[in-house]
């Protein structure tokens, strides 16, 4: 196996690290919302603003968080994968 082969399957190792651990997160915020829906309905009813309740915030922080975490991947694509792929493409 040459270096080039090697430092493939390390990149796409680290790639998948990334994904996995952004993948875990954004299920333990949306099952974690889920769960708190199931068990603790009257915490959610819970009105932090008139007009605003806690639940609303809280599904509202779920859509963000998933776009945090999608705009964290994407960056750490464009600053380090495709960076490295390109270094790789040119041996």
């Amino acid at each position: 196996m040459n270096d080039r082969t090697k430092a493939l399957q390390a990149l796409a190792a680290e790639r998948w690290r990334i994904s996995l651990i952004l993948s875990g997160a954004m299920m333990f915020i949306y099952f974690g919302f889920i769960l708190l829906i199931a068990f603790n309905k009257p915490l959610l009813g819970s009105l932090v603003f008139p007009g605003l309740s806690l639940g609303i915030l809280l599904g509202s922080l779920v859509i963000i968080s998933a776009w945090i975490l999608i705009f964290i991947y994407v960056r750490w694509a464009n600053n380090n994968y495709d960076h490295k792929i390109a270094e790789l493409s040119r041996e």
